[in-house]
């Protein structure tokens, strides 16, 4: 007999695995210091920046700006967003009830509009106010957001269209054959 379809029982740990990548990507993007880097003489992050003149180097808290407080408020309020989005789908992944997948999918998809919005105030206002001369570009840790911000979204999509397979994913289905002998 051949069993047609997926092991829905073990991808119920595919979803919190994928989150805590995602929160490993947004634990870098929120730490790394490569968020704008011109060569070598200026470098971002998203809560300061730095220039270099003569030889030493001039740094200025971007939380002296209202878009930057702006900015880092909007990808704070997301990377809370998923903590909580990551608590819950391990709970979720250890009780027999999937009641919580349309809440993470919904809270998930609340982070990404954070995360979104974050990550379009930083590049336009840092373009417009800090960036006088040279050529600069956006470097590791903002494509690290936008790879987090990415792959919420993908999850969100995952978790709201999972609801549809919860007895699947329960084992409590019966299973479909591909080819049953009469």
């Amino acid at each position: 007999m051949f069993k047609c379809g997926f092991a829905y029982p073990r991808c119920r740990w595919i979803l919190p695995l994928l989150l805590i990548l995602t929160l490993i990507f947004d634990i870098i993007a929120l730490t790394g210091s490569g968020w704008v880097m011109s060569s070598g003489k200026h470098f971002a992050s998203l809560w300061k920046h730095c220039d270099e003149f003569n030889g030493s180097q001039q740094c200025e808290s971007l939380m002296n700006y209202g878009w930057g407080q702006a900015a880092t408020a909007m990808i704070l309020i997301g990377f809370i967003l998923l903590i909580i989005c990551v608590l819950l789908s391990f709970k979720m992944c250890c009780t027999p009830s999937m009641s919580f997948l349309k809440l993470i999918g919904f809270i998930l998809f609340v982070a990404v509009l954070f995360h979104f919005i974050g990550l379009i105030i930083y590049p336009v206002k840092f373009t417009d106010k800090l960036i006088n001369e040279g050529h600069y570009e956006y470097s590791w840790s903002y494509g690290f957001a936008w790879g987090c911000t990415i792959l919420m979204f993908g999850c969100g999509i995952f978790f709201c269209c999972l609801s549809n397979y919860e007895d699947e994913l329960t084992g409590n289905a019966k299973p479909s054959y591909l080819y049953t002998s009469s």
